[in-house]
C-alpha cells in the first residue's frame, strides 16, 4: 500500500510517500516559499538504494498548484515514482490541533472537517495550512483516503491535574482552555522505540524534542502522562523565538504600563523571544558560533535553554516516581552533543551519568550516550514524524477495509 504524509504549513508542504507496511520511503520533498515568486521545490527519490535529488525555483501561486507540482513529479514518465496518482491508497495529513475531540487518528469525513475549521482559534497558525492541504488533497487525489493524525492526540492521555489550569472552571468546560501539548507524533515514535530498546513495557521515559520548536512529555507505561507545552506551541521550553514559560504579569505589566497592543505582545513572545529575545540568534549553530567569539548573551542563552530542561526533567521524574531513560531527540537534540552534555550536567541524584566520548559520536541509530554505570539511560533517538503518520495512517485504512 501506498501511503502519502503530507504536513501544510502556511506557506510550505513537506511530504514523504512510503510502501506501507514495510516502511520502506519512495520518495521526500519540501515545497517551501508557496505564494512567492522565489517559491522552491526539493525532491528526494529512492530506488534501488540509489538517491536522486531534483531541485527547482519558480512561483507557485498556492498550496493547490505546490501539489499539483508534487503530483507531477510523482507521475513523471522519465523520474516519476507512480503510474498516476490513483496508486495512493491514502494520504495521512499532519493536523496540529485536535483539541479534545480526537484523542486518536481519525478518517477525515466532512464531519471531522466541519471540526477541524472549528479549532482554527486554538492554532490559528496551524490548523488553517493543515485544513487547506486537505482539501487540495482531497481534489487531486480523489480516490485516496484522507487521514488526520493529530499532534494534541497523544498527549489525550494526560490526567486532569496535567492538563487542567488553575483558572475559574468555567474556562474549561465552556471555552476549553487547557493544556493540549504537541509535536505529539514525535513523541510517540521515540517513545515507541524506546521501549523497544529497554524492553521494559513500563518504563518512565522523558523524551526530549529540541527544534527550533521544542517541548518535553514524560511517558509513563507507553502513555503521556504530561507535556510542557499548553493551550498553544508557546509554553514550556525556551525556544528558537518563542519565551516559552513566562510570569503572566509580564504580559499585563507591558500592555497596562508600557503601551503595547495584545497583537504586539503576542509577536513579541512568539516571534521575538527565546533565543532570538536574549543572544540575538534563533538558530543554535549561531549561537554557537557566537559563544565561540566570547559573546556572554549568547552564552546566556545557551545556558538558560539548558537550564529550563533540567527543571522540566526533574519535575518529569518526580510526576512518575521514577526515571529509567531519556530521550534526545530533533534537530538540536540529535546533533548537539554540547547541548546535551549540557543538560546531563550534574544530574547525578537521578542517576543520569553521560559518557563525554560516546556523546561525541555520530550516528543515524538509536544510540546509548550514559556511562556503564549510569541507572538513567541517556539515549539519542532520531526522530521520523512523517513515518510515525504513515504508520498511523496505514493502520486506520487497515482496519477499515478488515
Amino acid at each position: 500500500m501506498k501511503i502519502l504524509v503530507l504536513n501544510s504549513g502556511s506557506s510550505s508542504i513537506k511530504y514523504q510517500l512510503f510502501d506501507m507496511p514495510n516502511e520502506s520511503p519512495i520518495c521526500s520533498g519540501l515545497v517551501d516559499r508557496i505564494g512567492l515568486e522565489s517559491s522552491t521545490i526539493k525532491h528526494k527519490t529512492f530506488i534501488d538504494a540509489e538517491e536522486d535529488i531534483f531541485q527547482i525555483s519558480l512561483h507557485l501561486k498556492d498550496h493547490e498548484a505546490g501539489l499539483e507540482l508534487v503530483t507531477q513529479l510523482l507521475t513523471d514518465p522519465q523520474k516519476g515514482v507512480l503510474k498516476n496518482v490513483g496508486e495512493v491508497e491514502a494520504i495521512g495529513h499532519r493536523v496540529v490541533h485536535g483539541g479534545e475531540q480526537f484523542a486518536s487518528t481519525a478518517l477525515i469525513t466532512k464531519e471531522v472537517k466541519n471540526k477541524i475549521r472549528a479549532l482554527f482559534e486554538l492554532a490559528p497558525l496551524h490548523n488553517p495550512p493543515n485544513y487547506t492541504g486537505i482539501e487540495v488533497a482531497e481534489r487531486i487525489f480523489p480516490t485516496s483516503k484522507q487521514v488526520a493524525v493529530f499532534d494534541t492526540a497523544f498527549h489525550q492521555s494526560m490526567p486532569p491535574r496535567a492538563y487542567r489550569f488553575a483558572i475559574p472552571k468555567e474556562m474549561y468546560f465552556e471555552l476549553g482552555i487547557r493544556a493540549y501539548g504537541f509535536h505529539g507524533s514525535s513523541h510517540q515514535y521515540v517513545s515507541k522505540k524506546a521501549i523497544e530498546y529497554l524492553k521494559n513495557d513500563n518504563s518512565k521515559i522523558i523524551t526530549i524534542h529540541l527544534g527550533n520548536g521544542s517541548s518535553m512529555a514524560a511517558i509513563k507505561n507507553g502513555k503521556s502522562i504530561d507535556t510542557s507545552m499548553g493551550l498553544g506551541p508557546m509554553g514550556g521550553l525556551m525556544m528558537g523565538t518563542r519565551c516559552g514559560d513566562i510570569d503572566p504579569s509580564i504580559i499585563f505589566y507591558l500592555i497596562n504600563e508600557k503601551g503595547f497592543g495584545p497583537k504586539e505582545v503576542n509577536e513579541l513572545l512568539n516571534k521575538k523571544s527565546g533565543m532570538l529575545g536574549v543572544a540575538g540568534y534563533s538558530d543554535m549553530r549561531d549561537v554557537k558560533k557566537a559563544i565561540e567569539k566570547g559573546d556572554k548573551e549568547a552564552k546566556l542563552a545557551y545556558e538558560l535553554y539548558a537550564y529550563r530542561i533540567q527543571k522540566y526533567i526533574g519535575a518529569y521524574a518526580a510526576s512518575m516516581n521514577g526515571l529509567d531513560a531519556i530521550v534526545f531527540t530533533a534537530g538540536i537534540g540529535e546533533n548537539d552533543p554540547d547541548m546535551r552534555a549540557a543538560v546531563c550536567m550534574d544530574m547525578d541524584f537521578l542517576g543520569i551519568q553521560m559518557d563525554p566520548l560516546a556523546n561525541q559520536k555520530l550516528s543515524s541509530e538509536i544510540r546509548e550516550v550514559n556511562t556503564v554505570s549510569s541507572k538513567t539511560k541517556i539515549l539519542v533517538i532520531p526522530t521520523n514524524e512523517e513515518l510515525e503518520i504513515g504508520q498511523q495512517t496505514y493502520s486506520i485504512v487497515k482496519g477499515e477495509k478488515t
